[in-house]
């Protein structure tokens, strides 16, 4: 089977230079959170924007993010979302949210999103519970990885048919591909990655972007 060549540093940077147009204030978010002890949990811009493009092809209005750390992922995607559309944004750190909200409030889009505080799967199974289900169009799932396939379940809840979910990490910097690797995160992610390529409730495709993004249509 055919591959795509190595995608090395200068193809990524020519990428950047030809494609991402970030805005400035994401660009100051991004810089200040590479400061931050665990900055590697943030996406690149390139995913920021291809996110981005995806709720404005689905005409999204209504979307989770699971996983916010300083709020980039959110800031591209709230800036994706008309006037009315809305982000319920789950997080367990108040230190690093708030670093979010100073941004989220400069770019004019706080009000789009509803920072919910406190371990994710309560914040989602009291959406379930309060007749939520089938009402999202758009998720994103960037957490503690353990919890992946939880988080995945209720997100598949919680979307209309037609709706998507965006998983981050799902290549895992190829760890997911070496069977040697059996720490819990690994263990975790190799594992739902199996289980969608068995769910025939979704059309699912893996891509190279970040370090790997499934996505996984609710049919």
């Amino acid at each position: 089977m055919s591959r795509h060549f190595a995608f090395d540093e200068s193809a990524f940077q020519y990428l950047l230079k030809t494609s991402v147009r970030e805005p400035e204030i994401a660009q100051r978010l991004r810089e200040e959170t590479q400061k931050l002890e665990h900055a590697q949990m943030q996406i690149g811009p390139d995913q920021g924007q291809f996110m981005n493009l995806l709720v404005q092809l689905l005409h999204a209005k209504k979307t989770i993010e699971v996983g916010v750390f300083t709020g980039y992922s959110s800031l591209w995607v709230a800036l994706g979302l008309p006037g009315d559309g809305r982000i319920v944004a789950c997080d367990i750190s108040e230190e690093y949210t708030s670093v979010a909200r100073r941004y989220w409030k400069e770019a004019g889009v706080d009000k789009k999103i509803e920072l919910r505080i406190g371990p994710a799967l309560e914040t989602l199974d009291e959406l379930v519970s309060k007749g939520q289900t089938q009402t999202f169009d758009f998720a994103f799932i960037d957490a503690d990885k353990t919890n992946y396939e939880n988080y995945y379940e209720r997100a598949l809840q919680l979307l209309r048919v037609g709706g998507l979910i965006a998983i981050d990490n799902t290549i895992w910097s190829g760890k997911v591909a070496d069977s040697t690797e059996q720490d819990s995160d690994t263990v975790a992610i190799r594992r739902l990655n199996e289980k969608l390529f068995r769910d025939e409730r979704v059309t699912l495709s893996m891509l190279t972007v970040g370090d790997g993004l499934t996505l996984a249509l609710k049919r």
